[in-house]
């Protein structure tokens, strides 16, 4: 439930519909707990076009996608952007909705989450704008996966870049220049 009550404080903070920012919170791990082969399983099952790549070597990364997929056909009241939050959570993406940041920066930040700067980058909420929070995120796992020598999903540099050069100067990179 960490991640309900985190999406809950960011949509507060930044004015995101609350009841879509709980919903997505709380369903949005719905198909995390299958292994590998289940996850590719489910995508032939859902008939999902996805990066073969990333079928091959991150599979896990695609619980979003599958999730959202099999939410939208068994519950098709659930609000398209519900879904499509659920959907980029694990990656992110270059145009991201309020909802989709307020989701993706939930689940880094949900109150379990006991790594390096997750104190300081749960500070900058309503400090900074969603958007800055959601490219200081990003670059902080990005970051911690390379210094951990695991793969980068393909997009996140493309990700990272259009950010980058939408703002000049990413937040994450002006915050640790303040520091020095």
């Amino acid at each position: 439930m960490g991640v309900v009550e985190e999406a809950e404080i960011l949509a507060r903070a930044y004015g995101v519909d609350v009841r879509e920012a709980r919903l997505a919170g709380l369903l949005h791990d719905w198909d995390k707990a299958y292994d590998d082969e289940e996850i590719r399983e489910r995508v032939r099952e859902l008939g999902l076009r996805v990066n073969p790549w990333i079928l091959e070597h991150q599979p896990r990364l695609l619980h979003g996608p599958t999730a959202a997929a099999a939410l939208g056909r068994e519950y098709p009241a659930i609000p398209a952007g519900i879904l499509q939050a659920i959907e980029r959570h694990t990656t992110g993406e270059i145009d991201m909705t309020p909802l989709d940041m307020v989701l993706y920066c939930a689940d880094a930040l949900e109150p379990n989450r006991r790594f390096g700067r997750v104190d300081e980058l749960r500070a900058q909420i309503g400090r900074v704008t969603l958007e800055e929070l959601y490219v200081a995120v990003l670059g902080y796992w990005t970051i911690l996966i390379i210094e951990q020598g695991k793969t980068l999903h393909p997009r996140t540099v493309d990700i990272w870049n259009a950010y980058a050069v939408k703002n000049e100067k990413p937040y994450i990179n002006a915050k640790r220049k303040e520091r020095k």
